[in-house]
């Protein structure tokens, strides 16, 4: 708890730095963590920007209109980008670099029509454990991670929220859609309406924290381990496959090893193994 409380006050410190900031903000357990903590300390001077793209689920946007709403921070709304670069829609491993690159070009310019020049992210201290190439772009970019420079973990940020009374600190995890489709194979928008309508029907069937990898004519669905029991229950099992069925999907399967942030990056891990 103690180091918990010093990596806190390190935070603080990094914002009282800043005299106005832009906050990429998601609705998620990070962003809104560093969108109060700033509001705190910088007041009027904190804009919050939320760049809503076809890779991102319809439910977020929502979601960050409310919190930042409730905060009374100033938010921006930008839903003018729209991936068409075979570079990104081809979905090679670095697919994660030209999005971020692509998403915080516009949110600097945003920026300096504003005057301010420093924007900020969600990112923690746990995405440097991860395959990230989205990380790349945002030091191109000069984006600053204070929950990353502070050195506060996940785990940390939603102890921290909790106490906090932040309704965002057992969120379920949110990412780019894109991350449910493997490397290589191609984005659509068909795909990515599939996978968002597919993990609306988890959540409204009590799965929280789930994810639909899409690998074409297979769904295969990863939840807590905890939550198996609950899958493999004849009557919720049913009804899901059904559903998943009915958006196209030919066969539909539950991953043994449960939800795990970043599977589809395992191949890489498999590629290092090999090299050794």
């Amino acid at each position: 708890m103690a180091e918990q409380k010093d990596k806190l006050q390190t935070l603080n410190d990094i914002l009282r730095q800043l005299k106005s900031v832009f906050i990429a903000f998601s609705g998620g357990v990070d962003s809104t963590f560093l969108l109060k903590l700033a509001r705190d300390v910088l007041g009027d001077h904190v804009f919050a920007i939320t760049v809503v793209t076809e890779l991102h689920p319809e439910m977020e946007l929502k979601e960050a209109k409310r919190i930042a709403s409730e905060m009374g921070v100033f938010h921006i709304v930008d839903d003018s980008i729209h991936f068409t670069e075979e570079k990104i829609l081809s979905n090679p491993p670095d697919r994660c670099y030209h999005c971020k690159h692509k998403i915080f070009t516009r949110v600097k310019t945003w920026a300096e029509k504003n005057g301010i020049n420093t924007i900020l992210d969600g990112s923690n201290a746990d995405d440097d454990a991860d395959y990230r190439p989205g990380m790349r772009a945002l030091e191109e970019l000069g984006i600053r991670s204070p929950l990353k420079e502070a050195g506060l973990t996940k785990r940390e940020i939603r102890s921290l929220s909790k106490q906090m009374g932040l309704s965002t600190w057992n969120k379920p995890a949110l990412a780019c859609l894109a991350s449910r489709i493997p490397y290589g194979d191609r984005i659509t928008p068909e795909k990515l309406k599939r996978i968002d309508q597919s993990e609306t029907l988890l959540r409204r069937s009590g799965f929280g924290q789930s994810r639909v990898r899409d690998h074409g004519s297979v769904a295969r669905i990863e939840v807590l381990p905890d939550d198996h029991p609950k899958f493999l229950d004849r009557a919720i099992s049913k009804k899901i496959v059904q559903q998943l069925k009915a958006l196209g999907y030919q066969y539909v399967t539950l991953d043994l090893e449960g939800y795990r942030s970043g599977s589809m990056n395992e191949v890489f891990k498999k590629d290092e193994q090999r090299a050794d």
